[in-house]
């Protein structure tokens, strides 16, 4: 069962259970792979969903920020019930130690490669977001390449 069958599934699920908030997430998220869908004229694969709830969580974290800071608790608490929803169809997060054995193989290879310099840290990161994506915070990743690079 595709990435794509599971959202829907579960979005008859929150029908069923007449789940408003769930089913709410649900459907925006399903709007946002077929608009993309539609954009590219293809289907999309189980990673391409898996960078657009990627995107939908990192939208919500920075609304979630913004509320907090104009003191709306209540629409933060609401966009951080709608992450922990996006969040259930990513794949298992990596641990500490498989990041930092991805990271020491990805510069071993793009030094192997003969990169050097910001071209090396292209290279590594292209190579992490291959295997790591859905799996990590690209962000937190691309600091622990930067520290590695420049010790």
């Amino acid at each position: 069962m595709s990435l794509k069958e599971t959202i829907t599934a579960e979005v008859k699920n929150a029908m069923r259970a007449k789940d408003s908030a769930r089913l709410g997430t649900l459907r925006f998220l399903q709007a946002a792979i077929k608009q993309k869908e539609v954009d590219d004229r293809r289907e999309l694969s189980d990673a391409e969903v898996i960078a657009i709830i990627e995107k939908q969580i990192k939208q919500r974290k920075e609304s979630v920020a913004a509320y907090e800071q104009a003191g709306r608790a209540e629409t933060a608490e609401q966009e951080k019930a709608e992450i922990a929803v996006l969040q259930e169809f990513l794949p298992k997060a990596a641990d500490p130690a498989e990041i930092e054995a991805a990271i020491a193989a990805a510069i071993e290879a793009a030094a192997a490669a003969g990169a050097q310099g910001p071209a090396m840290m292209g290279k590594v990161m292209a190579t992490l977001k291959q295997s790591l994506a859905g799996r990590a915070d690209m962000s937190q990743v691309s600091q622990l390449v930067k520290a590695k690079l420049s010790s």
